[in-house]
């Protein structure tokens, strides 16, 4: 179509005027949101490493305090020896997350004591079993070593499931002559997370965060600084000496995260509806100025059309006219057949400026309708009797189908002919080798109707959306060559509409098609 290549144009336009920016405007916000998400990320994890790094310097305190005592015990023994077991049994009662210490020569790399608390029933652990696993992780007590010469007091934490359940802690002695040179200090993690390390998480949660020991091996939670809250952990990360232990973190209530998650949810919605309402704009605009375009083209058709229309009648009339007034006319046959085409014509020509003047009247709000009841068989007989001469002398055979029904219906007389005529005058424009016209009438779901239906060229499901819009005439095939004005059933459907009623198609291209106008019935 002619109109393909401006509208092509125009939406480009649009696109680039309006949806482009808010594309770019979309897409930079997203990216804002997730530099938001960034910032939040680094927040927590800057946090967590300070509470994490203050548990862990606390938790090596614990050790070292742990590490001086047994070395102070051990010096003690060197002068009194009878005093040895009794300080060391102190020691685990003192400490009651601890279970078992085993005393051992790095130099020989056996397993020389061990002592067990007393206030738990705990299994007995056999000196070979230990010196055995002792030797099985010799190469962290030569790592040991290595720190001690560069004078760092180091921990190794070892876990063996083999052996114990327990978590283990190895470090070195500070004795120079003993030969006890190492040892390994066996723990419940979980005593020592909550009667060790619960006051210093408490106190380092400041009120303003929830901190939480997970255990991961078994996937629950040790410890938690609130009780009943399900905040999302926002960062979590191991201990140092607790390796499968990991703590976690969160802000106590509404978190930073959840504000900025509530926030871009908030601001996605937001750019969605933006886009939205720009897109239903673009497509308000573009679907306007389509119709802008189709119409004045449907209009540039219609000016085309009448133009012709008038044309012809007025030709023939001319021609006609002037044969008579120069009396070429050689018979008085000749004469009559002239004034008969000069009258056809004449009559044309009144129909096509009585169809625009009434449509400019409709368009204009300027009609007025005088309703009454009438008995639509009787009526519609009487049109059918007087048009169908004119449908038999120009080769159509015709029909009309009587209804069984005395309803009547409230109308305006002159504007349902029209109505009625103009179906009539369709029918026989668009009627190709088969003239086959029926005229029926009929009631229908307390409706009463009237059906024009012929043998035509039929109309395309598409075209049967449009035919009724002003100035709409098929662009395609067999009717385009059939000149009109493109007011017919525009003004038909008007009429439909004033009396309250509807207008149906059923149309088979190359088959035909029917048209049916529904009534108010009155009983």
């Amino acid at each position: 179509m002619i109109i393909q290549k401006p509208l092509t144009k125009i939406a480009l336009i649009l696109f680039l005027i309006i949806l482009l920016p808010a594309l770019f405007f979309s897409t930079y916000e997203l990216s804002s949101l997730n530099e938001n998400e960034k910032v939040i990320q680094s927040i927590y994890t800057n946090q967590l490493d300070a509470i994490l790094f203050s548990v862990n310097q606390y938790t090596k305190d614990i050790l070292d305090s742990w590490a001086a005592k047994l070395n102070l015990i051990l010096v003690e023994r060197e002068t009194n020896n009878e005093e040895f077991g009794k300080k060391m049994n102190e020691f685990l009662d003192l400490n009651s997350s601890v279970n078992y210490i085993l005393f051992a020569d790095s130099s020989s790399n056996n397993v020389m004591e061990i002592f067990t608390s007393r206030k738990k029933e705990l299994p007995a652990i056999n000196i070979k079993d230990a010196t055995k696993f002792y030797k099985e992780n010799k190469h962290l007590a030569k790592r040991l070593y290595a720190y001690k010469k560069e004078g760092y007091q180091k921990y190794e934490s070892i876990s063996d499931s083999n052996f114990t359940k327990y978590s283990m802690i190895l470090f070195l002695m500070n004795l120079k002559y003993s030969k006890v040179k190492s040892c390994v200090i066996i723990y419940d993690p979980n005593v020592f997370i909550k009667q060790i390390l619960t006051p210093r998480l408490q106190d380092v949660s400041q009120e303003k965060f929830r901190i939480t020991v997970f255990d991961n091996k078994n996937n629950r939670t040790i410890f938690s600084t609130e009780r009943n809250d399900s905040t999302k952990i926002e960062q979590k990360k191991s201990f140092w000496l607790l390796p499968d232990y990991s703590i976690g973190i969160s802000l106590k209530g509404k978190t930073i995260a959840s504000l900025v998650e509530s926030r871009s949810e908030f601001n996605i919605i937001l750019i969605i509806a933006l886009n939205l309402i720009l897109l239903i704009g673009l497509l308000f605009v573009y679907r306007s100025i389509r119709k802008e375009i189709e119409l004045a083209q449907i209009k540039s058709d219609f000016v085309s059309n009448v133009s012709h229309e008038l044309r012809t009648p007025l030709a023939l009339i001319s021609m006609f006219a002037e044969t008579l007034e120069l009396e070429r006319a050689r018979s008085e046959e000749k004469k009559k057949e002239y004034y008969k085409i000069i009258s056809q014509e004449a009559n044309r020509l009144g129909k096509i400026v009585n169809k625009i003047l009434n449509f400019s009247k409709i368009e204009a709000g300027k009609i007025k309708y005088h309703f009454s009841e009438i008995d639509l068989n009787n009526f519609v007989e009487d049109i059918y009797n007087t048009y169908s001469f004119h449908l038999k002398s120009n080769g159509f055979q015709c029909s009309f189908e009587k209804g069984e029904f005395n309803n009547k219906t409230s109308a305006d007389r002159e504007a349902l002919s029209e109505a009625i005529i103009n179906l009539i005058d369709n029918a026989v424009k668009y009627s190709d080798e088969v003239k086959l016209i029926t005229v029926k009438t009929g009631l229908e779901n307390n409706m009463v109707f009237i059906e024009v239906k012929d043998k035509g060229i039929g109309i395309s499901k598409d075209d049967q959306k449009k035919i009724f819009d002003k100035f709409y005439r098929v662009t395609s095939g067999n009717i385009h060559d059939t000149k009109g004005t493109g007011l017919g059933l525009t003004l038909v459907k008007h009429i439909v509409n004033i009396h309250k009623g509807t207008i149906t198609i059923e149309s088979t291209l190359g088959k035909g098609s029917s048209f049916r106008i529904y009534l108010p019935s009155i009983s």
